[in-house]
């Protein structure tokens, strides 16, 4: 279990470098692709890169005796834990109220024996340059990037639920 203190580090240094240009679909499946880079503590001159998706199922209004339910696949077994954590700061609990279900695929790892910098400044030209505009480029922390790829997806659902709430109430639904 990631400790409080690697919890609340985690969140206040990561950045999201590129976000993607689209929020959260109000009816429909969405995917982003992400990358995250980190330094791991205990070794110099190394950068890992870690790759995959997330998948965001559209969003629902949910009943207030199930508030708390917000559903993770593929991020591992401490994923409850460090949702447990994200309940300590209230700005994040209304979010975490908005019932969505998330999965994390196509998890990708690779080790360069380069400086972060210089990966960073590859991979942002690369998500530039490709026509895939839902990419985010996140760096983050090693021990606990699973953290740092929920803090961007939260930050991502905050993002989404203006234009949700409004879809919603254009077709009459609340």
């Amino acid at each position: 279990m990631i400790s409080f203190d690697d919890f609340t580090y985690a969140l206040e240094n990561t950045r999201v470098l590129l976000k993607p240009h689209h929020v959260i679909e109000t009816f429909g499946l969405t995917s982003f692709r992400f990358q995250i880079v980190t330094e791991p503590m205990d070794e110099v001159g190394i950068v890992c890169v870690r790759t995959g998706q997330i998948h965001a199922e559209r969003p629902r209004i949910v009943a207030p005796q199930h508030m708390n339910h917000f559903l993770l696949e593929g991020f591992g077994a401490e994923a409850e834990e460090m949702l447990a954590l994200f309940e300590k700061y209230p700005h994040h609990l209304k979010v975490l109220r908005y019932g969505f279900l998330f999965k994390k695929t196509d998890i990708a790892y690779k080790r360069l024996p380069l400086p972060k910098e210089e990966v960073l400044g590859q991979l942002h030209q690369e998500i530039e340059a490709s026509d895939d505009k839902n990419v985010t480029l996140i760096e983050g922390i090693d021990d606990a990037w699973e953290v740092c790829l929920l803090k961007f997806t939260i930050d991502l659902i905050e993002r989404s639920a203006g234009e949700n709430v409004a879809e919603w109430k254009r077709r009459g639904f609340i």
